[in-house]
């Protein structure tokens, strides 16, 4: 994997190699926060918090492992699971070399309206459900 500047937002993260179908990619890493810390985190330009339930969150600004810098996209090719306490993010399809690793947010309806630059085929212009 290959970290360079993305079209979608400041920087991606790109196959170095090719990535077969239902393949584990990357394990989201970071400091464990409970609902409480998260919260206090949440206040940046740029957070890095994926929730790992409805009490843990990782942030993965700090002791992440690159894949907190996967960008969002209304058609991705990878898709989170979250396994024995454990967020992986896992291939979809088949990802040729050089192209960028992409996620669907999945950000809740009721929150923040983040707008999604995304540029896929079926973007549905914000970052949500």
């Amino acid at each position: 994997m290959v970290i360079r500047r993305s079209k979608i937002h400041r920087y991606g993260v790109y196959a170095g190699e090719v990535i077969p179908a239902h393949r584990k990619v990357i394990e989201y890493t970071g400091e464990r926060l409970n609902r409480k810390q998260a919260k206090e985190r949440d206040r940046g330009t740029y957070t890095y918090l994926f929730a790992l339930d409805a009490y843990w969150t990782l942030d993965g600004a700090v002791g992440g492992s690159g894949a907190e810098i996967i960008n969002h996209s209304c058609e991705p090719n990878l898709v989170a699971r979250i396994v024995k306490g454990h967020i992986l993010y896992m291939s979809l399809r088949p990802i040729r070399p050089g192209e960028e690793l992409l996620v669907d947010y999945h950000f809740s309806q009721n929150g923040d309206k983040t707008k999604c630059f995304c540029g896929a085929k079926s973007c549905r212009g914000i970052i949500e459900k």
